[in-house]
């Protein structure tokens, strides 16, 4: 079992470190390469993380309480951490 952070943000990797997350840090996520079992990290489209779900993946969505003022900006590990960074597990699936 594999676990992937991804993510092509300085901060939010510096952010994981600081947690003790030990992952394998990834700017792109090929679903196809998920096997049961493999956790994925990070703040994906919601179809990429259905199919996360669907490959027997786990999906952990990065969220953060960001305040209009704060987005479309770099952020730090630190700042992070201000705006509350967390990992939440999602079961997320399509409906048919």
């Amino acid at each position: 079992m594999t676990t992937y952070f991804v993510t092509r943000h300085k901060g939010a990797i510096e952010w994981a470190r600081a947690q003790g997350i030990e992952a394998t840090l990834i700017h792109h996520l090929d679903p196809d390469t998920i096997k049961t079992g493999d956790a994925v990290l990070g703040t994906l489209p919601v179809n990429i993380a259905a199919e996360v779900c669907a490959r027997g993946g786990r999906y952990f969505h990065l969220s953060l309480n960001l305040p209009p003022e704060a987005r479309g900006h770099e952020l730090s590990a630190n700042d992070m951490e201000h705006f509350g960074a967390i990992l939440t597990e999602f079961c997320i699936r399509k409906c048919e």
